[in-house]
């Protein structure tokens, strides 16, 4: 019997946080990033304003989606790009695939892109027999184990120095006591002729540039600038909600997500593209397609109060602030897209019925909203899921019948007084103990409420 995806969260759930191995690490590796985000946020005049103006122009974007990807399409193709628009994964995997099988290709090198991860890329093209290699060296890392990325920005967040030694030892023959910099530079000797080799490029995609008709990519590795140059065809997977208006606003919109996501200034490679080699130019693909993935965002564009979840910029800051997503880990989610951002998106992505447990995974603390930079309002999201969940019947059999009963209970004083303490405390004990109370004292109900003793202290003062 397969396990219901909410039942396999809660197992998972269970074992990360009681695993202080990797609690270790990652209270480490949080813990260094939050040093570098507070001393890369502080370098803005004013934080706030900024966090506003990126919000409004998020909210004009999502208002006007029609118009302004209709005009990223039209000014990417005037300088002889293609746009490709795929309604869910098995549109976005077709069309990549027929590219691929056009060109004859039989080698794909890519840089990091959580869309990418989205559709399934690297299992769909192994099935097809295409060569699929993650240039970014946490993705690089994550594809040896076999495991799909820890968090959105660092996607090896979850392994320490000593665990990828020995991966690289067991796979390259390094040195178990290797250090990062001869690691990253084994990675380096083994992937550079990839780039040479590859026949197609593909990447995702930061920002898409409505009136030039360009997308921007940011990295520190430098991977995706010769992933979208060496190959003769470069793919971009990049979602609908990505866009900005104007060229002037990656000035905006650059510093947020680098000082959030990893506290810098600005990361160390920008790069604006805008198509396929010119005459002119001397580097470039010969082909550049870009593929815009819907992919159910649409469905979340549809909801007035929550298609602000769409603002997102993939900063990674609710990920990092989440005291949840710290204690059981991005794996648990079992989603592309983990944390609080991740608990909004999915159930609206992938299905409510499946996942809206995700937007239950939530101690409501309101830490993810305050970090965020273009201030969604997270956590008001996650409530707003758990209502629509209830509102849609959603809800098992078993939990609408509990909680009618306790909320008919709670409205009225007598009946929360029908029953004593003694019967209150067996049917905590018989209903409770094994999941409120499994790592918790069970809450010992008084024999008499206050209201009880209070009456018969009246009683009893009227009648000396």
């Amino acid at each position: 019997m397969t396990m219901k995806i909410s039942d396999e969260f809660l197992v998972k759930a269970d074992e990360k946080a009681f695993d202080l191995g990797h609690r270790k690490t990652i209270n480490h590796n949080i813990g260094k990033y939050n040093v570098a985000v507070e001393r890369g946020v502080s370098r803005f005049e004013n934080l706030e304003n900024s966090k506003k103006k990126a919000h409004v122009i998020k909210w004009r974007v999502m208002e006007n989606l029609d118009k302004f990807l209709p005009e990223f399409e039209t000014n990417f193709q005037r300088r002889g790009g293609k746009v490709i628009w795929a309604n869910d994964v098995e549109e976005a995997q077709r069309e990549i695939l027929n590219i691929i099988r056009k060109s004859g290709g039989k080698t794909v090198i890519k840089s990091k892109s959580m869309t990418t991860e989205e559709i399934h890329l690297n299992d769909f093209l192994e099935k097809n027999n295409i060569e699929s290699l993650e240039s970014d060296l946490g993705e690089y890392i994550v594809q040896l184990l076999g495991q799909a990325p820890y968090h959105i920005v660092t996607p090896a967040m979850h392994l320490s120095k000593e665990e990828i030694a020995k991966l690289f030892h067991d796979k390259f023959g390094t040195p178990l006591d290797a250090t990062p910099q001869q690691l990253t530079q084994k990675a380096r000797e083994l992937l550079r002729e990839k780039y040479l080799r590859a026949d197609i490029g593909i990447s995702g995609g930061n920002f898409l540039i409505a009136d030039t008709g360009s997308i921007a990519l940011t990295e520190n590795e430098g991977n995706a600038r010769l992933c979208t140059t060496f190959p003769k065809i470069h793919i971009a997977i990049v979602g609908i909600e990505k866009v900005v208006p104007s060229m002037a606003d990656l000035d905006l919109f650059w510093p947020l997500l680098s000082s959030h996501g990893t506290g810098q200034n600005l990361t160390v490679y920008n790069t604006i593209l805008s198509g396929p080699r010119q005459a002119h130019e001397t580097d470039g693909p010969e082909e550049m397609y870009v593929v815009l993935l819907d992919n159910g965002r649409t469905n979340l564009l549809a909801q007035k109060e929550q298609r602000q979840a769409l603002y997102c910029i993939r900063c990674g800051a609710c990920l990092n602030a989440c005291p949840v997503y710290k204690n059981i880990g991005g794996h648990t989610y079992n989603t592309t897209y983990s944390g609080p951002i991740g608990s909004i998106i999915t159930p609206h992505l992938q299905g409510m019925k499946e996942f809206k447990h995700l937007s239950n995974a939530s101690s409501l603390c309101g830490k993810c909203t305050e970090v965020c930079p273009v201030k969604i309002d997270v956590h008001k999201m996650l409530l707003l899921n758990r209502r629509d969940a209830v509102a849609d019947n959603q809800n098992t059999k078993v939990e609408e019948i509990g909680w009618n009963a306790f909320t008919t209970t709670m409205q009225k004083r007598s009946r929360m007084d029908m029953l004593g303490g003694k019967m209150k405390n067996f049917f905590l004990k018989f209903f409770f103990k094994k999941t409120w109370g499994k790592y918790r004292s069970m809450p010992e109900v008084a024999p008499k409420s206050f209201a009880k003793l209070y009456e018969e202290k009246k009683k009893a003062n009227k009648n000396p």
